[in-house]
């Protein structure tokens, strides 16, 4: 423990040297950290091999390699990503710290449950792609023209769709959290997103299409809970308005 980067306090001066030696000492805490989870998540491939192939339909429960080293290569970029998610509480931990010293106590707590908020929708995002999005997407996809296709599906592209899903669907769910930061910015209100409301759902659609999606029908069940999380983002705008409103008052009135 006495090795770790020590965190400065709030607004506490420090030389360019001080600052560069924070730096690489949390770069190694961070990389150190990635590089145990991808050792952990090798150890266990198997485990993490079987958990992305489980949305596969019955009559394709293995992927296919082409290459003799292929299934090697694979299973280490596969550790690598899983390392770096296993890691990513570390990852995110030590960037925090580094910026911390420039919040305030106050202005802390605000951001450490925005980040708890996101991390809470990106948990849903996971669930929702991994249980609901892809089974059905994968489902129809690989029992499209089965006429005149035969489906063989290869490991690389596989996973590659795999994360490319969970990712797209991953950002989707932050939309909340931008929403609520630009109501905090006072860039929008619960009143201007409910009056364009139907605006809202077009420039959601957008944004859907320009995601990561490798095709229209992951596209479109993207878009569904994109719309769902706007209509409950416009209710946590106005909550969280009603909130601040109440706070000045009382601020106000303490002042008097």
């Amino acid at each position: 423990m006495a090795g770790l980067p020590r965190r400065l306090g709030h607004a506490e001066e420090a030389t360019l040297g001080e600052h560069l030696e924070e730096l690489r000492g949390r770069l190694f805490v961070v990389l150190g950290a990635v590089a145990l989870g991808t050792v952990v998540a090798f150890i266990f491939h198997g485990h993490v091999l079987d958990w992305l192939n489980r949305p596969l339909p019955p009559n394709h429960d293995r992927v296919v390699t082409l290459g003799v080293a292929e299934p090697f290569t694979i299973t280490l970029t596969i550790s690598l990503y899983a390392g770096f998610v296993l890691a990513l509480p570390i990852v995110l931990w030590q960037v925090w710290l580094y910026f911390a010293p420039a919040f305030d106590p106050a202005s802390e707590r605000r951001v450490l449950g925005l980040a708890l908020f996101s991390v809470v929708l990106a948990a849903g995002g996971v669930t929702f792609g991994y249980w609901v999005l892809l089974p059905r997407d994968i489902h129809f996809l690989t029992n499209y023209d089965t006429e005149h296709f035969q489906h063989l599906i290869q490991a690389k592209p596989y996973y590659n769709f795999v994360v490319t899903v969970l990712v797209g669907i991953v950002i989707v769910f932050q939309t909340p959290l931008v929403i609520l930061g630009l109501v905090y910015l006072g860039v929008l209100s619960s009143r201007t997103l409910r009056r364009q409301r139907r605006m809202g759902y077009l420039i959601t659609a957008a944004i859907a299409l320009a995601l990561p999606g490798p095709d229209p029908v992951t596209t479109f069940l993207e878009l569904l809970p994109m719309w769902a999380l706007f209509e409950g983002s416009i209710w946590l705008a106005f909550l969280f308005e009603h909130r601040r409103r109440k706070l000045t008052s009382s601020s106000a009135t303490l002042g008097a």
